[in-house]
């Protein structure tokens, strides 16, 4: 209940300083929508000139696409650490969260949280949907069910990697990381990972398992019979990954001295 009203705090807050300036909320909301616009175009472009990528056919890619955004658009609503490094380490900001009752790295999450972003998420859905109705897929009544727990899993694997490479910045004072790097990889995901080489595969695996935020999960709903279980791991692969992140966080910020003078 505590984190509760926390999330409901900062959310009112969050509300009333963005309606000061409504244009700029909205043009956020219509340049995030634009970024994504941009990346379904390319899309499209691509199969106005070959109708597959690998054993992938417009509508699977737009589904894959789709499913990407949901959990990335959640993701990045309530883990956005990209400045975390320079503002925080750097500046010495985490003094501050260090001397609050919360757990810190929710303390984090909750003031740097964007829920413009969440129009982003809303926007793939749809975008799943569409291509649902031209793929004829089934749907069972557990579906959206593991939709849910795909989802979660995703986010978990988002937040693990993200969290484990911001937690870094605890042992380095350089104010830039390796977050952009990790940005353009991520991307991998919203492909086949079949339609990579054998190592970018392994490594969208099993390293930095961005293919299941994208590919995998979204392969459960386009073919069971070949990726029906694997996707399954979605969750599993996230709450390891999740874990890790967490021990390393914690672990930093133990070793945490202070900004000094």
């Amino acid at each position: 209940m505590f984190y509760a009203g926390l999330i409901i705090d900062y959310l009112k807050n969050y509300m009333k300083t963005r309606m000061e300036y409504r244009s700029d909320f909205w043009i956020e909301v219509l340049s995030d929508l634009l970024f994504n616009g941009l990346n379904l175009f390319f899309i499209l472009v691509v199969f106005q000139h070959t109708k597959a990528i690998g054993d992938w056919n417009e509508q699977q890619i737009l589904f894959i696409y789709g499913y990407f955004m949901v959990p990335y658009g959640i993701f990045i609503t309530f883990f956005n650490l990209w400045g975390f490094s320079e503002r925080y380490i750097v500046k010495g900001e985490m003094d501050r969260i260090l001397t609050r009752p919360a757990y810190n790295l929710v303390q984090l999450m909750l003031e740097n949280m964007d829920p413009s972003s969440l129009f982003s998420a809303l926007t793939g859905f749809l975008i799943m949907v569409y291509s649902w109705s031209h793929l004829g897929l089934d749907l069972t009544w557990y579906d959206p069910f593991v939709f849910v727990l795909l989802v979660a899993g995703s986010i978990m694997i988002y937040g693990g990697v993200y969290i484990f490479f911001t937690s870094l910045s605890f042992f380095s004072d350089s104010p830039t990381g390796i977050l952009p790097l990790l940005w353009n990889l991520q991307n991998y995901g919203r492909y086949p990972v079949t339609i990579y080489n054998k190592l970018i595969s392994l490594l969208l695996t099993w390293v930095l398992p961005f293919g299941f935020v994208g590919f995998y999960p979204a392969a459960y709903f386009l073919d069971r019979e070949n990726w029906g279980m694997f996707a399954l791991l979605t969750p599993v692969v996230g709450a390891v990954f999740l874990t890790i992140a967490l021990l390393i966080w914690n672990f930093g910020v133990k070793r945490y001295r202070g900004a000094g003078s």
